[in-house]
């Protein structure tokens, strides 16, 4: 289960890289009932998505030559550095190198070897998400991507990563869990293969939502796009896949109850 008990390998932050950040912040303010909070005047424009008083994502404006709006999910470590180092022996690429963020941490951005943007955080004054795995909240990060055993390797050697495979609807689904903890206890996200040529690899983030179908509604009214309309998936709950109005992907979802 994906928490705020932060481990090497968990996600620990997110943030959202978009064009306009005023019309980003109303948007996603209608659709989870964020509030936006800047950073200061030394942040160049980033700022803090709250729910509840806790932050639930990061938001700024597109800083890198080329980038699309998109939703990055960052991983815990305790040196960026080395996670650099390990990156590039695995065969992925340093998009940004590490760097400080004043002091409230230490933050890198990679590419893996297929292509799927990532990042990580070296936490100081700033531990990361404060609210996770609630409504409105952060509560699954899903790669999907072409070869998923070489994305496994991959990952692994950065992170440690352990995978079981499940069987889905139409495909192999592989859950991922930290390497600290049980490993149900410690699950985090999956891979799914992509569907098609067109797919580019990617990691998406999952919010969980009370109702799916109103949250669609909310989304479309605000000016989002459905990519996937919301359906049940056994044993797993009700999901929806929602890109905003600049074309960030993202998903939904109405988590199923515990079994009793």
């Amino acid at each position: 289960m994906l928490t705020t008990d932060f481990v090497t390998g968990s996600p620990n932050w997110l943030d959202l890289g978009a064009p306009d950040t005023n019309a980003a912040a109303a948007f996603y303010g209608a659709v989870f009932g964020w509030e936006f909070q800047s950073a200061g005047p030394d942040a160049g424009g980033y700022g803090f998505f709250q729910k509840d008083g806790r932050t639930v994502a990061g938001l700024g404006p597109l800083t890198e030559e080329g980038a699309s709006p998109a939703w990055t999910v960052y991983f815990h470590t305790p040196d960026a550095d080395a996670t650099a180092k390990s990156v590039e022996q695995a065969g992925g690429t340093v998009r940004f190198p590490p760097m400080d963020v004043m002091e409230a941490g230490r933050m890198a951005g990679f590419t893996d070897p297929q292509g799927a943007e990532f990042a990580v955080w070296q936490p100081g004054a700033v531990g990361g998400l404060e609210k996770a795995s609630e409504e409105d909240a952060l509560c699954w990060a899903e790669l999907h991507i072409g070869d998923v055993p070489a994305a496994l390797a991959f990952y692994d050697r950065v992170f440690g990563w352990r995978s079981a495979e499940m069987e889905a609807p139409g495909m192999t689904y592989t859950v991922l869990s930290t390497a600290q903890g049980g490993q149900e206890e410690a699950t985090f996200g999956g891979v799914a293969p992509s569907q098609g040529q067109g797919e580019q690899p990617r990691w998406i983030p999952y919010f969980a939502v009370a109702d799916a179908d109103a949250t669609v509604a909310r989304a479309q009214g605000s000016g989002g796009t459905v990519l996937m309309p919301a359906a049940d998936v056994p044993d797993v709950g009700r999901l929806a896949w929602l890109a905003d109005p600049f074309g960030a992907p993202f998903a939904l979802l109405k988590p199923e109850p515990p079994a009793a």
